[in-house]
């Protein structure tokens, strides 16, 4: 049985993949494209970014930085410009991977999607937010505390610009990524992977997995770890009660 051809000349069994192909490499030009321009721009206000970032550390009672190698303030300000353009750009990636998905999907999955689509940029920007204003500071207070004189020395934090930034970006990307775990477990749920009984039954494992995945994404001091760990545990229980009320609505849907 001979292959059909479409009016173009390619195999017409073949014509939606590549499709799809196209319809691909169309969003991931967006998304870089506005991943490069969001670059540029940052890499122009570096500068102001930084001073942005150094705020916990003044705030703690540090007020210098040093560099030892001759380019380490060249790719600090390269690393400051790619991070900001990472969280400026999100949204856009975001909806270039959502108008991707979204053709494929009925109706009733795209208003489940949406709301989530809402909570990920929400959730993600409120655990940067604790992280910067909340957990920072109090984590560089206790880290920079051991400074002082130890047993006839002067023991001094001189912490240096690229230690400092990699700290910082460890602690707001953790802190966001971690807060999007309600949203991962109503995910879940609505897939039918997981249900909200299942989830209560393994709270105390939950609990234990959510210390390691502070463990993983904080700094490595206990003070981090655990200003992370306890959101995160509450941040559980949230999903719980928001799975609670989906499951309700969707009962009242199926009784109509």
């Amino acid at each position: 049985m001979s292959p059909e051809f479409g009016d173009d000349g390619l195999d017409a069994s073949r014509a939606p993949l590549l499709d799809h192909l196209i319809e691909l490499r169309r969003r991931l030009i967006w998304s870089f494209a506005s991943l490069f321009l969001a670059f540029l721009a940052c890499y122009y206000f570096a500068e102001q970014i930084f001073a942005f970032l150094v705020q916990p550390l003044l705030r703690a009672g540090q007020g210098k930085l040093i560099y030892t190698d001759v380019f380490e303030a060249f790719f600090a300000k390269v690393k400051v410009a790619f991070f900001a353009a990472c969280m400026l750009s999100f949204p856009i990636v975001a909806n270039q991977v959502w108008r991707f998905v979204a053709p494929g999907l009925y109706a009733k999955e795209k208003r489940a999607l949406r709301p989530f689509l809402v909570l990920t940029p929400v959730l993600f920007l409120s655990g940067a937010a604790l992280a910067y204003f909340i957990a920072m500071p109090l984590a560089l207070k206790f880290l920079l505390g051991f400074q002082g004189n130890v047993g006839g020395i002067q023991q001094e934090a001189l912490p240096a610009i690229g230690n400092y930034l990699s700290f910082v970006t460890k602690f707001l990307f953790g802190f966001g990524v971690a807060f999007l775990l309600p949203v991962l477990l109503m995910l879940m749920e609505r897939a039918g992977i997981v249900t909200r009984a299942q989830l209560v039954k393994s709270r105390r494992y939950a609990i234990v997995g959510v210390t390691a995945i502070a463990a993983v994404l904080s700094p490595p001091d206990l003070v981090s770890m655990m200003l992370l760990a306890v959101p995160l545990v509450l941040l559980y229980e949230l999903a719980l009660i928001a799975i609670w009320f989906t499951e309700r609505g969707r009962a009242r849907e199926a009784a109509v």
